[in-house]
């Protein structure tokens, strides 16, 4: 796996600070201000602006992330330079970093400008994995790239208690392509979780399934979403913990939240176990598991194994179906993916089931 250069990395870091500089303008125009409100116990930022019809309140974020604290205070001090940021994500994809295919981009970039990564919600799926690309600092094979779909998560407590929406998504995707419409979930018709437009293209919106069960295959709704629900999904929980805030090389940028690499990576061993067998299947089982070796692999190769471990080890421990997820993920995944998790771990391959089995501290 070949690395990019430290300057392109650089410039990498630099576009994401521009471009969540520029989406924090976009959000929170200057004729409004910052309060920080108390909710359960932590405080969050949000922003009360004038409209004709009295005062409004938008979410912000947690007074805990230093990043959207920090661009809090200097608010008025932000410039956006659209021309000097498209000229960074040309530069940078020249240099081998990966963007979306711009359809994807496009999408994206309408519910990034209607609000939806500020409030919290995730890019997920390859879409997302190409942001690792820029992230890592890596060059990633076309072909793990590949996707018909988009899908987006949030925490159904963050969608509960921000008390902040977007505009009606339909609405959203249909500004991309007039064509989009909504799909009826088969166990709810009245609620909707998935669009699709007239070349097949699925946007659909996930979210955890709250420790239990019994939300699996029922749509929760989602208060902060535009009018859409989302499917309850085991694991995705795991998932979406602490995400990435980083950015989308399509267009001028667009400010994302993604999975951490290595909650990415462990994540789609245990999907890949779940798969169905049919051609689909198949065909999605084996872009799982190789999204999931060359994850290991770039996360071994960048000297970021411990993160690696420490991602594995809390999947495991957290009970035996994440074990049985996790054992049979293994059983799939190709030499080389094993390998290195092996070196991750500092064990030859042989030992590494063995060194699992020793992990303790099991939890529900």
């Amino acid at each position: 796996m070949k690395e990019i250069e430290l300057t392109y990395r650089t410039m990498f870091a630099d576009l994401a600070s521009k471009t969540f500089d520029a989406q924090f303008e976009a959000d929170f125009p200057l004729d409004g201000r910052f309060v920080s409100v108390p909710v359960k116990g932590k405080k969050y930022w949000y922003f009360e602006f004038p409209t004709p019809d009295g005062d409004k309140r938008r979410y912000v974020g947690p007074e805990l992330d230093k990043e959207i604290t920090n661009r809090v205070q200097a608010h008025k001090d932000i410039k956006d330079d659209i021309r000097e940021r498209r000229r960074l994500v040309g530069t940078l994809k020249r240099s081998g970093m990966a963007g979306p295919d711009r359809f994807a981009g496009d999408v994206t970039k309408a519910l990034a400008d209607a609000g939806l990564f500020r409030l919290r919600a995730v890019l997920i799926g390859s879409v997302a994995f190409g942001c690792y690309s820029g992230l890592l600092g890596i060059r990633l094979p076309n072909s793990s790239l590949q996707t018909a779909d988009a899908d987006y998560a949030q925490d159904f407590a963050i969608s509960a208690e921000v008390d902040d929406s977007l505009p009606p998504i339909l609405e959203v995707l249909q500004s991309v392509d007039p064509t989009f419409r909504a799909v009826p979930h088969q166990a709810d018709k009245a609620r909707v979780v998935a669009f699709v437009n007239k070349a097949n293209y699925r946007v659909e919106f996930l979210t955890g399934n709250r420790g239990s069960d019994d939300h699996i295959g029922k749509p929760s709704p989602m208060p902060a979403l535009g009018g859409a629900s989302a499917e309850n999904l085991r694991f995705l929980d795991y998932l979406i913990y602490e995400p990435v805030r980083t950015v989308l090389l399509h267009r001028e940028g667009v400010s994302v939240l993604v999975p951490a690499p290595e909650r990415y990576a462990v994540h789609k061993l245990i999907v890949a176990s779940r798969r169905l067998t049919d051609a689909v299947g198949r065909a999605k089982r084996d872009k799982d598991l190789y999204q999931t070796s060359l994850l290991f692999e770039a996360l071994v190769e960048t000297r970021q194994q411990a993160i690696l471990v420490d991602a594995f080890e809390e999947a495991w421990q957290r009970g035996p179906s994440w074990q049985e997820g996790l054992r049979a993920g293994l059983d799939l995944l190709p030499r080389p993916g094993m390998a290195f998790l092996a070196r991750a771990f500092g064990h030859h391959p042989e030992e590494l089931m063995k060194v699992l089995g020793n992990i303790h501290g099991t939890q529900s």
